[in-house]
C-alpha cells in the first residue's frame, strides 16, 4: 500500500469533512486540494470525491439521528414532523432536476481552479452583503419552516451547482435572506444535505462504477472515515458558532483564498490546471 497516497487521501478526507457544511465550498476546496496534491487521475478522483461525500452526509445522520428518527416516525400524521420531511423533499427537488440536466456541462466548463477561485470571491461578497442587511427572523426553528420558504431555500441551493459557490453557503445565506434564524438556516442546510449529497453520490457512483477497482479500497476507506470524523466535528462546532456569531469571517476567508489562487495562477507560482 502506498503510504503517500494514503496520506493524500487523509488530507482530502479532512478537507471534505471540514468544508462540506461550512459556507466555503467543499467542492471548490477538493478541486484545489486535489490539483495541488496531484491526487489520482481525474476520472478516479471524481469518483473518490463523490464517495467521501457520503462520509460527510452520514455524519449529519449520526449527529441528528434522534431528530431524524422522530421525524420519520411522526411523518405518518399531520404535524411538525411531516412538515419538516416535506420541506426537505420540496427543497431537494430544484437542484436535483437542474443537476441532472446540466451537471456534465457545468463540469466540463467550471470544474477548474480559476473559475472556482472567482466563485469563492463572488460568494464571499454575497455573504458580506447579506450580513449587512437587516435580518428579521420569522422562522425560529426548522419545525416552523413553511413549505414555501423551503422551496425558496431549495432554489438557492441550485446556485451550488457552480463549483466554489458552496451548497451550505447558498442554503444558509438564502435561509437568512428569507427570515430563518441562524440556527434554523444552518440546521435546515444540514438536513437538506442528506438527500442532496446522498442521491448525487449514489447516482454518480453507479454511473462511474467502471472506474472503481478493489485496489482502491484502502484509499477510498481512509478518505471516507476522515470525512465522517471531521464533518462530525465541524457540524458541532458550527452549531455552537452560529448561536452568537455572524458568517462574515467565512466571507473574508473566501475572498482571501480566491485572491491567493488567482494571484498564484497569474504569476505562475503554482501550476494550477486550467
Amino acid at each position: 500500500m502506498d503510504l503517500l497516497l494514503l496520506l493524500k487521501s487523509l488530507i482530502m478526507g479532512f478537507v471534505e469533512g471540514v468544508t462540506e457544511f461550512l459556507p466555503i465550498s467543499s467542492t471548490g476546496h477538493l478541486i484545489l486540494a486535489g490539483d495541488l496534491l496531484n491526487f489520482l487521475s481525474k476520472d478516479k478522483r471524481d469518483v473518490y470525491e463523490i464517495f467521501i461525500q457520503l462520509g460527510a452526509m452520514l455524519a449529519v445522520v449520526w449527529e441528528y439521528r434522534a431528530k431524524i428518527g422522530h421525524t420519520l416516525v411522526g411523518a405518518g400524521k399531520p404535524g411538525s414532523e411531516r412538515n419538516l420531511l416535506l420541506a426537505v423533499l420540496i427543497a431537494f427537488v430544484p437542484a436535483a432536476i437542474l443537476g441532472k440536466l446540466f451537471n456534465e456541462q457545468i463540469k466540463a466548463v467550471l470544474f477548474n481552479p480559476v473559475p472556482v477561485a472567482i466563485a469563492f470571491i463572488v460568494g464571499g461578497l454575497v455573504i458580506l452583503w447579506a450580513e449587512k442587511r437587516q435580518h428579521t427572523v420569522t422562522v425560529e426553528t426548522v419545525d416552523d419552516l413553511s413549505l414555501k420558504d423551503a422551496l425558496k431555500v431549495g432554489l438557492c441551493q441550485c446556485l451550488a451547482l457552480i463549483p466554489g459557490t458552496s451548497r451550505s453557503g447558498a442554503t444558509i445565506i438564502g435561509g437568512l435572506f428569507f427570515g430563518l434564524s441562524r440556527k434554523a438556516a444552518t440546521e435546515f442546510s444540514f438536513f437538506l444535505g442528506i438527500p442532496t449529497l446522498g442521491a448525487a453520490s449514489l447516482y454518480s457512483l453507479y454511473k462511474h462504477r467502471d472506474a472503481l477497482d478493489a485496489g482502491d479500497a484502502g484509499v477510498f476507506a481512509v478518505g471516507f472515515i476522515a470525512s465522517f470524523i471531521f464533518a462530525f466535528l465541524a457540524i458541532r462546532a458550527l452549531i455552537r458558532y452560529v448561536s452568537s456569531h455572524t458568517f462574515i469571517p467565512f466571507a473574508w476567508y473566501r475572498i482571501a483564498f480566491g485572491v491567493i489562487v488567482l494571484l498564484t495562477a497569474w504569476t505562475g507560482i503554482v501550476d494550477w490546471s486550467v
